[in-house]
């Protein structure tokens, strides 16, 4: 049985990080059998989420994760594609995360508000004389992460239109097609659900999820795929929602 490890739900989300939540889909396009743990970043072999064991294997990162699942189980979730929709569909799969995911998680961790009714609770648990400083720290080290990544230097007007031109890609390239790729899912509609759900969640507001509720087609999408893949999970998107 495959262990897959992540954060968990919460912010209106069936899983809190974009990454497991690729990876959990992931496992439901195969139909491989899994159970879900709970874990923390510093347990993972890479320090972050997710990784997963499966028999003796342990491995890190929901890129290598697919590589390993497909090897070891013998599937391919991009069967349909031809040689050019594969290489579109690792193309569209590193502007999500070598990019827009960028853009979204400044909104969700670099927007004061939202840092402080989202991220901000994660360390609730810690003792009340370092909690504060933890959270700043913690902060600090986004922000100095995004900052070398290159996109904490722009304003934050900078931000969103970097962050609108990959949603206007996108809703151009789903057009309106059910997946991103033709009529069945792909590996690559894993990655784009779980950032466009990430920043779609009315938890956090951002001007970026207001142009990103513009796109109806993209909006559409995220809906078909919640409904197919965590159809248990109440999705809201017109009103708040309790962590």
């Amino acid at each position: 049985m495959i262990t897959l490890y992540g954060f968990g739900p919460g912010f209106g989300l069936p899983e809190i990080s974009a990454y497991v939540t690729k990876t959990e889909v992931q496992l439901k396009m195969a139909g491989l059998a899994y159970v879900k743990q709970q874990a923390m970043p510093d347990h993972s072999p890479k320090g972050q989420l997710p990784y997963i064991d499966d028999g003796d294997a342990r491995v890190a990162d929901s890129t290598f994760i697919r590589l390993h699942l497909e090897k070891t189980h013998g599937f391919d979730l991009d069967a349909a594609l031809d040689e050019r929709q594969r290489a579109e569909a690792w193309a569209i799969e590193r502007m999500i995360e070598n990019h827009f995911n960028w853009a979204s998680g400044y909104a969700r961790w670099l927007i004061p508000e939202n840092f402080a009714k989202g991220p901000a609770h994660f360390f609730d648990g810690a003792p009340e004389n370092i909690r504060d400083a933890l959270r700043e720290d913690v902060r600090g080290r986004v922000a100095d992460t995004m900052r070398i990544a290159g996109l904490a230097r722009h304003t934050p007007e900078e931000i969103t239109e970097l962050g609108v031109r990959s949603l206007s890609a996108l809703s151009m390239l789903l057009g309106w097609k059910p997946y991103l790729m033709g009529e069945r899912p792909s590996g690559v509609d894993a990655t784009a659900f779980a950032a466009l759900a990430g920043l779609l969640t009315p938890f956090f507001d951002s001007p970026l999820r207001q142009h990103a509720l513009e796109f109806s087609n993209l909006v559409a999408y995220v809906d078909r795929m919640m409904a197919r893949y965590y159809p248990e999970h109440a999705w809201q998107r017109e009103e708040a929602v309790a962590a």
